[in-house]
C-alpha cells in the first residue's frame, strides 16, 4: 500500500500465520496488518526524518482508561522519561475523523504530552496543547525530537 510518506526499507516474511514485518523498536516480527503497515512506515518516518531518537520510544504502551486497559500506537518521550508525542495511527482506508481525535485525546488524560499526532498515512494531523489557551493547536507539520 503505497503512503504518503518517504520510501523505507522493511523486512517482511511469511509465516503459518500470515505475513509479518520486522517492528525494529520492538524488535520482534509482528502481524502485517493494514495498521501495522501505517505504524511501521511511521515510525521510521519519526526516527529517520524527524530525529525521534529510537530509544526513546515506545510502541504499543499500556494504559489504563475507567478500568479499561488500552494501548497507545507510538508514545515518544523526553531524555528524562516524560512522554512529549502520542501517534495514533489508522490504517490507510480508515478516515481521520473528529473520533479518531477524541480517542487520542482521552488517551492522553493519562499520558498528558504536548503533542498529538494522527495519522492513516495518507493524511497526518498535528496539534500542540496550548497552555494559554487551554485548546489544541494544529500545526503545518511535526516538529523534529529537538524542537519539542
Amino acid at each position: 500500500m503505497q503512503l504518503n510518506l518517504p520510501p523505507f526499507e522493511h523486512r517482511i516474511k511469511n509465516s503459518e500465520k500470515g505475513k509479518l514485518i520486522f517492528d525494529f523498536v520492538r524488535n520482534k516480527y509482528v502481524a502485517l496488518t493494514p495498521e501495522e503497515w501505517v505504524r511501521q512506515n511511521f515510525l521510521q518516518y519519526l526516527i529517520q526524518v524527524k530525529k525521534m531518537p529510537k530509544s526513546l520510544i515506545r510502541v504499543e504502551m499500556s494504559l489504563e482508561l475507567n478500568g479499561l486497559a488500552k494501548r497507545s500506537d507510538i508514545v515518544v518521550h523526553s531524555r528524562r522519561g516524560d512522554p512529549l508525542l502520542a501517534v495514533e495511527c489508522k490504517a490507510s482506508e480508515v478516515k481521520i475523523t473528529q473520533a479518531v481525535f477524541e480517542q487520542l485525546a482521552r488517551y492522553n488524560l493519562q499520558l498528558n504530552v504536548p503533542y498529538l499526532v494522527v495519522t492513516n498515512g495518507i493524511t497526518h494531523f498535528c496539534c500542540k496543547f496550548s497552555e494559554t489557551e487551554q485548546q489544541y493547536l494544529f500545526l503545518e507539520d511535526i516538529p523534529e525530537y529537538d524542537r519539542l
